[in-house]
């Protein structure tokens, strides 16, 4: 039996990422592009790939570099000015690319 704030947890976290915008974080993702490939998957041997990804470690991952969790001198800079909505889009358009781009 899963307990009420279990059920509650989970229906927000799906609601959250079924909300999300994936063609609103296309949009956003062209200057990602030049490190991570067009097609998500990285041009450079020592960036990951994002193609595929599961929404809530990319989510995750955004977020620690805006907030200054996870300092980068690359990437925490680009995601300074992220808002919420954008973490959520461009998490969203990324794991919804093919993995192997």
């Amino acid at each position: 039996m899963i307990r009420p704030i279990l059920a509650i947890s989970i229906l927000l976290v799906t609601s959250a990422a079924a909300g999300a915008d994936a063609q609103a974080g296309k949009a956003k993702a062209g200057v990602c592009a030049a490190c991570h490939g067009s097609n998500g998957i990285s041009i450079i041997p020592d960036y990951p790939n994002l193609a595929g990804q599961k929404v809530k470690y990319l989510e995750s991952a955004i977020k620690a570099y805006r907030d200054g969790e996870r300092k980068n001198a690359i990437m925490s800079p680009m995601a300074t000015g992220l808002t919420e909505a954008d973490v959520a889009n461009l998490a969203a358009y990324f794991a919804s690319l093919p993995v192997g781009g």
